[in-house]
C-alpha cells in the first residue's frame, strides 16, 4: 500500500483552514476587521421603536455573520471558474455552504470589487514607472544637448550648427531609436514589467530579452531520440530576425487566449450530453470570442478542444520548470511526446526564474501504436506569472512562418494554468485545442481519436497526475511499508527506480509511429499488422550492442481495459502467455509501489523455469495506469548487474531492452447499457511491442529466419493472450 500521508485526497486541500492574503483583502473592502459578512436579512438587534430607545445609547450594531475557513475557501475555488454566477448557480453554492443567496452574491460582489482595485494598482504602479523612466530620459537628453560641442571650434553647437551628414545620422539614430523601442514595448507585454531600451541596460541585464542571432540553443528531450531519419520537423530552421516581433505579439495574445479559455464556462465551455465529465468547446462562441491569430482552419482539418483540471502532488515552481526544461518534459510526458526540440531561445525569463521565459520548439505527439500517426508541431511556448502562486504555460503554433502542405495539425493557445495550494500541491488547469487531419488513423482508433481522449486534455493531466506521484515515491528517503522482496536500503529503491524509468521511456520511444527513428521496415515479414524493423546498435549507453529486431501490432479486444491490465501484469498468470518463460512459476521477488493505485508499481521478477539455462533470469517489470491507459513494461536483466543496482549503484550501464504492452480505452465511456460487441463499446485496444537482440555483431546481416522468429514470437503471444482474457469473460 502507498504511503497515505503523500497523497491525501481533494476534499482535504479544501477543508484546509488556511488564511490567504485574499481573505484579508475581502475583510478590508467589506469594512470589517474580523472577517465577518453581512447576511442576506441585515436584521437588527432588538427591533422596536425609534422612540423607545434611551438617547444616551449607542447605537446597537448591525448583526454580522461569520464565514467559515471551508465556505470561504468554496467560493475562492468557484470564483477562479465562474466569477460570475447566475441566480440558480448562486443557489447552487448557497445550498451546498449553507449560505443564503444574498450573501453568496453580497461575497461575490465584494470579491469582483477586490479583483477590479488590484488590477487599477498593478496598471497605476505600471504607468507610474513609466513615466518616471521618461521623465528621467528626457532629462537625460537635455542634458545632452545642452553640452554639445562644435566639430570645427569645440565651443558650444546648436542644432541648427551641424552638418547634412550629421543630420540624417541624427534622423536615422532617431528611426533606430523608436524601431528598438517598439520591439523592446512588445516584450514589455509578456515579461511583465518595462524593458528599458538597449542603450540603457545595465551590464548583466540581458537575461531579461535576447533577441541576437547568436542564441541558437539546441536542445533534445532523451525521450524522444532523434536519429536522424528525414521527417517534416527536422527540415524546420529557427526564426528570422523579422519573424521575431511577430513571434512575441503572437505570444502574447496566445497568453490572454488561454488564461480566458481556462477560467470562462458556459457558454464557452458545455457539457457532454453523453458524458456529463467532458467539457465540449463551442465553436460558434469561441470564434466570436478570440480573433483567430495563425488564420481559419485549413481545408480538410477538424477542430478538437478539450479541458481538464486536477490537483496533483507537486509545488508549482517545479511544475513549471518541467514544462519549460525540454528534457523534463520529454522525459515526464514520453508516453505522449515521442521527441522535442529546443529550436531557439529568445528569453529566458527575469528574476532568475521562468516569468518571460520564450522558446521556439518543435515536437512530436504520439499514441502508443503504430497505427496512428504522430502529430508533429513546430510552435512558441511561452511562460508567465499572474500573480503570487499562479503560473501559465502556452503553446501555440508557428505555421504561418513555415507554411508547407505536410503539416497535418497546427496548435492553437493551448497549455497549462497553474495555481498553488497548501502542503506542496497544486492546481492544474489544461486547454488542448489543435486543428488536424486525422483520416490515416486506422479504423480500430478512429472513436478514441475523434472523441479527443488520445491527445486531448484528460490524458495529459492524468500523466501528470501519475508521474507527480511516481516522482515523490522516487525521492522518499526510506522503504515505505509498501515495498517488499530482496530491496535492503533507500538506495537500491532510487536505483531500481531510476533503471526502471528509462526502461519505460525507450519502450515509449519505438512503440509509436514516429517518421524521426532509424528503424527499418521489411518487407515479406508475413502478416500486413505487424510493423517488423531493425536497428544496429554499437556504443550506446543502456543498449547491447548487436541487430536489435523490434515487432509491434495493435488489435482490439471486446474487454474493459482493467481486465487486460490486471491479468498481463500479474505475476501468476504469467505463464499463460509469456513464451519465453517456458511455463515455469514466475516469483516476485521485490516490489515498489509508486502511486495511489496498486497497479502503480516495478517489480522485480524470477523465473523459475526447469530450463537451467533460464533459471537464473530476472525480469524488470514497471505496471502503470491511469483513467487514460495502462503499460505493463518489461525487460529482461542480468542478474549480476541486477544485484550492483540493489545496492545503490548507478544503473545506467545496464543494457535493457523493453518489450510490452499498451492498453488504452477504445473510446469515450458512455456507460450505454445493451450495446454490442464492437469498437467503441467499452472494449480495449492492446498494442503489443517485443525489442529481441537476434545478433550481438552490429555488422552482421540480418536473416530472414531470425524475422519469421519474431512474427511467430509476436503471434503466438497474441492468441494466448486472446484465449486467456476472453475464456475469462466467456
Amino acid at each position: 500500500m502507498f504511503p497515505q500521508n503523500m497523497f491525501e485526497g481533494h476534499q482535504f486541500l479544501l477543508d484546509m483552514e488556511h488564511k490567504t492574503p485574499e481573505n484579508e483583502m475581502d475583510d478590508l473592502i467589506r469594512g470589517d476587521d474580523h472577517n465577518e459578512t453581512k447576511s442576506g436579512t441585515n436584521t437588527m438587534e432588538a427591533p422596536g421603536s425609534i422612540d423607545d430607545q434611551d438617547p444616551n445609547e449607542r447605537p446597537k450594531k448591525k448583526r454580522y455573520h461569520r464565514h467559515t475557513q471551508h465556505q470561504i475557501q468554496e467560493m475562492e475555488l468557484y470564483f477562479k471558474e465562474i466569477p460570475h454566477p447566475d441566480d440558480k448557480q448562486r443557489k447552487e453554492l448557497g445550498r451546498r455552504l449553507t449560505l443564503e443567496p444574498l450573501q453568496v452574491k453580497f461575497w461575490f460582489q465584494n470579491k469582483r470589487t477586490q479583483m477590479k482595485a488590484q488590477h487599477e494598482r498593478h496598471e497605476n504602479t505600471s504607468l507610474k514607472n513609466d513615466n518616471d523612466k521618461l521623465r528621467a530620459e528626457n532629462l537625460q537628453y537635455k542634458e545632452a544637448l545642452s553640452n554639445a560641442t562644435c566639430p570645427n571650434c569645440g565651443g558650444s553647437s546648436a542644432i541648427g550648427e551641424m552638418s547634412f551628414d550629421e543630420q540624417q545620422l541624427r534622423i536615422e539614430n532617431s528611426r533606430l531609436r523608436e524601431e528598438i523601442d517598439r520591439i523592446f514595448g512588445i516584450a514589455a507585454k509578456y515579461v511583465g514589467k518595462p524593458v528599458l531600451s538597449s542603450p540603457h541596460l545595465p551590464e548583466g541585464a540581458a537575461r531579461s530579452l535576447d533577441l541576437g542571432a547568436g542564441n541558437f540553443v539546441p536542445q533534445a528531450g532523451i525521450a524522444g531520440e532523434v536519429y536522424g531519419a528525414p521527417d517534416l520537423l527536422r527540415s524546420l530552421s529557427g526564426p528570422t530576425e523579422a519573424d521575431k516581433p511577430m513571434i512575441i505579439e503572437l505570444a502574447v495574445a496566445a497568453m490572454e487566449e488561454l488564461i480566458r479559455m481556462a477560467q470562462t464556462g458556459e457558454p464557452l465551455w458545455i457539457r457532454s450530453a453523453e458524458t456529463n465529465s467532458v467539457q465540449i468547446l463551442s465553436e460558434d462562441e469561441y470564434i466570436r470570442t478570440f480573433p483567430r491569430e495563425i488564420g481559419t482552419k485549413p481545408l480538410g482539418m477538424k477542430s478538437e478542444a478539450s479541458r481538464e483540471s486536477s490537483v496533483v502532488i507537486m509545488n508549482h515552481v517545479n511544475l513549471v520548470e518541467i514544462l519549460m526544461d525540454v528534457n523534463q518534459w520529454s522525459n515526464v510526458f514520453s508516453s505522449i511526446v515521442s521527441r522535442a526540440t529546443t529550436m531557439e531561445v529568445l528569453s529566458t525569463g527575469v528574476a532568475g526564474n521562468y516569468n518571460g521565459a520564450l522558446q521556439v520548439m518543435t515536437a512530436e505527439f504520439q499514441v502508443p501504436s503504430p497505427l496512428v500517426p504522430t502529430r508533429e508541431i513546430y510552435f512558441v511556448r511561452y511562460c508567465k506569472q499572474h500573480t503570487e502562486g499562479i503560473w501559465a504555460v502556452v503553446d501555440v503554433s508557428l505555421d504561418n512562418l513555415r507554411p508547407t502542405s505536410m503539416s497535418r495539425c497546427r496548435r492553437r493557445p493551448s497549455g497549462c494554468f497553474i495555481q498553488e495550494l497548501p502542503n506542496g500541491y497544486s492546481k492544474v488547469t489544461w486547454v488542448e485545442h489543435v486543428e488536424v487531419d486525422d483520416r490515416s488513423v486506422h479504423s480500430i482508433y478512429k472513436p478514441l481519436v475523434e472523441s479527443g481522449m488520445a491527445f486531448g486534455a484528460r490524458r495529459w493531466v492524468a500523466t501528470l497526475d501519475r508521474q507527480c506521484e511516481r516522482l515523490a515515491s522516487s525521492m522518499a528517503n526510506n522503504i515505505a511499508a509498501g515495498d517488499i522482496g530482496v530491496i535492503s536500503s533507500p538506495g537500491g529503491r532510487k536505483s531500481m527506480l531510476k533503471l526502471a524509468e528509462r526502461m519505460v521511456m525507450s519502450f515509449c520511444t519505438g512503440v509509436g509511429a514516429s517518421t524521426a527513428h532509424t528503424w527499418t521496415t521489411l518487407s515479406g515479414s508475413g502478416a500486413d499488422d505487424v510493423r517488423v524493423m531493425t536497428r544496429k546498435s554499437t556504443d550506446e549507453l543502456g543498449r547491447p550492442p548487436g541487430i536489435v529486431l523490434s515487432a509491434a501490432t495493435s488489435f482490439w479486444l471486446p474487454v474493459p481495459p482493467k481486465r487486460v491490465f490486471d491479468f498481463l501484469r500479474d505475476e501468476n498468470s504469467r505463464s499463460e502467455w509469456d513464451i519465453l518463460s517456458n511455463g515455469g512459476l514466475v516469483q516476485e521477488m521485490a516490489h515498489i509501489a509508486n502511486g495511489r493505485d496498486p497497479g502503480n508499481s516495478v517489480s522485480l521478477l524470477r523465473v523459475n523455469s526447469a530450463n537451467s539455462s533460464q533459471s537464473n533470469m530476472l525480469i524488470l517489470q514497471e505496471s502503470c495506469t491511469d483513467s487514460t491507459g495502462s503499460y505493463v513494461i518489461y525487460a529482461p536483466v542480468d542478474i549480476m548487474a541486477m544485484n550492483v543496482v540493489l545496492s545503490g549503484e548507478d544503473p545506467d550501464y545496464v543494457a535493457l531492452l523493453p518489450s510490452g504492452f499498451a492498453i488504452l480505452p477504445d473510446g469515450p465511456n458512455k456507460h450505454q447499457a445493451g450495446r454490442g460487441l464492437e469498437i467503441g463499446s467499452g472494449g480495449s485496444l492492446l498494442t503489443v511491442a517485443f525489442q529481441i537482440l537476434v545478433d550481438s555483431v552490429p555488422t552482421a546481416k540480418l536473416s530472414l529466419g531470425s524475422v519469421a522468429t519474431v512474427n511467430s514470437l509476436i503471434k503466438c503471444t497474441i492468441e494466448r493472450i486472446k484465449d486467456a482474457v476472453l475464456g475469462e469473460s466467456a
